[in-house]
């Protein structure tokens, strides 16, 4: 008969597996994943490898698991998943600050087409460049860049080639306008815009979209540049295009309140109508605003899980009107926030962009809990990657894409920090980003994106900008002052 076990052989436990090398850890943060539990670990750590999050947790467990290359102290910051920036202009960049003061369509005759055609490819590259630079130093991780100036295929991939550099992953939403439209001619877009017809702007994008393939990490979406004035044939070849390819399509869509009815008024339909009648609108779709929807658009584009880009400082600055936030989020549709551009707005800032969304929607409700902190969090983050096509991106959680951004929540204006995400929406700010991590890699870092000379890439910004407000008669828009009784119109 075997002897008993002795107690001490009784309550012996096994060794603990000795800590596992990564190259990266963060640790001691407020952790906001927004996993599918959306836990928040108020002394959390997240370890990554290679491009991927392999841990995430309470910082005890975590760091008793991983022995890593660095580790940064995060005690007093927070750390999220990057922010998607469902909708932005990056050559806009040297527009910033002149232009105010108009609705939609003037704002677009007056003072963007010109812009826009008076823009060359230097111009736009380095606006890109500088744009793309201020979206990393914000915790923007993923953009949809729609750029419709310069268009050429080498522009456009240059373009691809620029906001890769600098690190950021997205797509480049190749503007395309094809055959001049009744719309267009009544609401005045200069025939200097429509350098292709329909069938040259298709197979142009094609090439683009063929030289960066499933590999790139900044792909080439189809774009027609607006549903309202566009060629429809345009459009049903983009949707073509992109299931072809295996990517999304992107367009603007009824962004000021006389988009819809011009729409029907030339077609007999309304533009979302149209697209869910014809078969075109789908769970590659995304719709930058969408403001204008009535009650059948907007089931619609959730019945076809379509996704849309709000925009609500660039509503708010050009007075566009507040979108149907709570009624396309229950309808299905994947919605995602934008900054729309630093010349509609000032600044790309998620931070600011999740504010405004809920003062917005909170006004336009009369419902102060109608759209929480949570909320807005979410669609910046997991619903913006979801939206981008990057499904392995906008959460923390192991496996997923090491898309990540560190927060400041020391300063004065932050603390005390009572809830993280109330903080992170309420209080934070982009300046406030102290690293930004896309892939694992780190493309901003204590105030600099490594490999590049910011000061000189700001003063030849500024350069060229001034050359353009030369070129395109726009001086009058840069005086210190400008009267309350003065138009864009008058000075463009």
């Amino acid at each position: 008969m075997p002897e008993p076990l002795l107690p001490e052989a009784a309550s012996h436990q096994p060794m603990p597996p000795a800590p596992r090398p990564c190259a990266l850890l963060l640790s001691g943060a407020q952790v906001v994943t927004v996993d599918d539990e959306r836990a928040v670990y108020t002394d959390g750590s997240v370890a990554v490898d290679g491009d991927r999050i392999v841990d995430v947790g309470p910082a005890p467990e975590v760091e008793a698991r991983w022995r890593p290359r660095r580790r940064i102290d995060c005690r007093g910051r927070a750390v999220l998943p990057g922010f998607t920036d469902a909708h932005t202009h990056l050559f806009q960049s040297l527009a910033r600050g002149i232009g105010d003061g108009e609705p939609i369509w003037p704002w677009l005759n007056h003072f963007m087409w010109p812009y826009a055609v008076h823009l060359d490819a230097e111009d736009a590259l380095t606006a890109v460049r500088l744009g793309a630079v201020e979206a990393a130093r914000a915790g923007i991780t993923t953009v949809v860049d729609h750029h419709y100036a310069p268009t050429d295929p080498e522009t456009v991939l240059a373009v691809a080639d620029a906001v890769e550099e600098i690190g950021l992953r997205g797509a480049v939403a190749r503007g395309m306008l094809g055959d001049r439209t009744k719309v267009a001619d009544a609401r005045g877009l200069p025939d200097a815009l429509y350098r292709y017809g329909t069938a040259e702007e298709l197979e142009l994008t094609r090439q683009c979209m063929a030289v960066r393939g499933p590999d790139a990490r900044v792909r080439i979406w189809p774009a027609p540049l607006n549903l309202s004035y566009g060629d429809q044939d345009l459009v049903a070849g983009a949707v073509a295009l992109a299931r072809e390819h295996g990517v999304r399509w992107h367009t603007h869509c009824s962004e000021g309140a006389k988009d819809p009815q011009s729409y029907l008024d030339a077609h007999g339909v309304r533009p979302v109508t149209w697209l869910a009648r014809e078969g075109l609108l789908d769970g590659r779709a995304t719709l930058a605003h969408a403001v204008w929807l009535d009650a059948e658009e907007t089931a619609a584009v959730g019945a076809a899980g379509a996704g849309v880009a709000h925009n609500p400082c660039s509503n708010a600055y050009l007075a566009s009107g507040t979108m149907p936030w709570q009624a396309l989020r229950a309808s299905g549709a994947v919605v995602a926030l934008g900054t729309d551009g630093p010349s509609a707005g000032g600044r790309q800032d998620m931070f600011e962009v999740m504010k405004q969304t809920l003062f917005a929607q909170r006004l336009a409700a009369l419902d102060p809990a109608g759209v929480r902190c949570e909320d807005v969090l979410e669609a910046a983050t997991r619903d913006g990657a979801r939206y981008a096509g990057v499904p392995d991106a906008g959460v923390l959680r192991p496996g997923a894409l090491a898309d990540l951004v560190v927060v400041d929540l020391g300063g004065v204006a932050v603390q005390p920090v009572h809830r993280a995400v109330s903080a992170l929406v309420y209080a934070a700010r982009a300046g406030d980003v102290v690293m930004t991590l896309v892939g694992g890699r780190v493309v901003f870092e204590d105030g600099h994106c490594p490999g590049i000379d910011e000061e000189q890439l700001a003063a030849y910004a500024s350069e060229l900008a001034d050359r353009l407000v030369r070129r395109a008669g726009f001086g009058s828009l840069t005086e210190p002052w400008r009267r309350r009784t003065e138009r864009l119109g008058r000075n463009a």
